[in-house]
């Protein structure tokens, strides 16, 4: 339900990796142009129809936004049968919120990130007791096919998820944005800075993620006594940016239980 940008990275990686034939996968997707463009791409079918779209689905995934989430739930919950299993990456929307508005009890809640469009996500889930083993193990297959994926028992990390890793894009292209003015500030060309913000803030990632060492252990390798290093790592603390970061990740975390609370 719902054909926007991470329902599309879905059915890309579901093809992609062989999991479901292009006929097997129905859209309910309301605008035209939208339509078209699901099927002309993939080969799925695709129709303005959410009703029609569940028939005989095994997972039922909710990929619409969150003040289009009551709308929908009325307009489905009827619709839904024993034995399907609604997978919603819809974010803020409790398992409570979805069992209650849709009037089913197999859920699953699925906190992806933006990444996922290329196969680089990172996303955080869990479920109800009611889904059943096998429709755990094919969901994990279908994450699996965003990027990395974690699964954990408490729901509350889903939450702590959506202000860490869902919104945290937007966190390290703020600070992408800010490395590029920068160096426009200095004279560099703004595609120069931008090649070299973004190679940085990649190879940094990767280094990280490759090395497996503490980030902290990476930083000091970096950082000579009284070097320039040292001096722009000073200007950092002085603005008091590790405060803030944290700040702003539990900013997001208390809205995105307030949205739960709302939805």
């Amino acid at each position: 339900i719902g054909g926007g940008v991470m329902a599309e990275a879905m059915i890309s990686g579901v093809i992609g990796a062989r999991l479901s034939h292009p006929s097997d996968i129905s859209i309910g997707e309301p605008v035209q142009t939208r339509r078209k463009y699901l099927t002309g791409k993939f080969g799925v079918v695709v129709t303005p129809n959410n009703t029609k779209a569940l028939d005989s689905a095994d997972i039922v995934v909710l990929a619409v936004k969150p003040q289009q989430l009551p709308t929908v739930m009325l307009a489905t919950r009827s619709t839904l049968i024993e034995g399907q299993v609604v997978l919603s990456i819809v974010a803020g929307a409790t398992i409570d919120t979805l069992t209650n508005g849709l009037n089913h009890s197999a859920i699953i809640r699925v906190m992806p990130n933006t990444p996922a469009q290329i196969g680089a996500g990172m996303t955080v889930w869990t479920a109800s007791g009611n889904v059943p083993q096998e429709k755990i193990s094919v969901s994990k297959k279908i994450l699996r096919t965003l990027g990395d994926e974690l699964y954990v028992d408490n729901e509350s990390f889903v939450d702590m998820a959506t202000a860490l890793s869902a919104s945290g894009p937007a966190y390290v292209f703020l600070f992408m944005e800010a490395l590029i003015d920068a160096g426009v500030h200095m004279g560099m060309s703004r595609e120069m800075a931008r090649r070299l913000s973004l190679q940085t803030v990649l190879g940094s990632a990767k280094l990280a993620f490759e090395s497996g060492t503490d980030p902290a252990t990476l930083r000091n390798m970096v950082t000579s006594p009284g070097g320039t290093t040292a001096e722009a790592l000073r200007a950092f603390e002085s603005g008091r940016f590790r405060a803030v970061v944290l700040e702003a990740v539990q900013a997001a975390y208390d809205r995105s239980k307030e949205l739960g609370g709302g939805v």
